[in-house]
């Protein structure tokens, strides 16, 4: 931040830098830095456009930015492991699938795929398990799920309550 801040005072976090201006201060940083804080500035940018195509349905373009996303966290910011990275690859070749990434905090945790709800069955599971485990010799979990609405104001005196459906409940094999 140092440098950058140096040479561009209003940039008073990386929210506030642009790849240009990163580009300008490459040589003034050691390059791990300078790739972290390209993920950090492409990530924040692929955020905003995420958020554009999920208001529009655009489920083909979130997908590619989720992909894009998992080859910074791998490639930039070097939090994934050889793991996550086959099981985004086998995810995203699947038919249904529009984007996978990891999620979490890397090294070995989880992926996270937006599928098309009609593909979302057993058999994808039941795929996704078979490559995985022939890739690696790892049986995965893998579970199946919808998005809830997200976070709703709750009245005093309101009762909440939620509409779970079997696949909703099902255990994880």
């Amino acid at each position: 931040m140092r440098a950058l801040t140096a040479r561009f005072p209003d940039v008073r976090a990386l929210r506030d830098a642009t790849l240009e201006r990163l580009d300008a201060i490459r040589g003034d940083v050691p390059p791990p830095v300078w790739r972290r804080c390209r993920h950090v500035i492409t990530e924040n940018d692929r955020v905003i456009l995420a958020a554009a195509a999920l208001n529009r349905g655009d489920d083909a373009a979130f997908g590619a930015l989720m992909a894009a996303s998992h080859a910074s966290l791998r490639d930039d910011y070097e939090v994934s492991c050889p793991e996550l990275d086959v099981m985004t690859a086998i995810v995203s070749d699947l038919d249904g699938v529009f984007g996978a990434r990891m999620t979490g905090g890397g090294f070995g945790g989880c992926a996270v795929a937006l599928v098309d709800a009609a593909a979302a069955d057993e058999r994808l599971r039941e795929t996704i398990q078979e490559r995985y485990q022939a890739n690696t010799g790892i049986r995965p979990d893998v579970w199946i799920c919808a998005a809830g609405s997200g976070v709703e104001e709750v009245t005093e005196g309101a009762v909440y309550a939620q509409t779970i459906s079997h696949r909703d409940t099902e255990t994880p094999s």
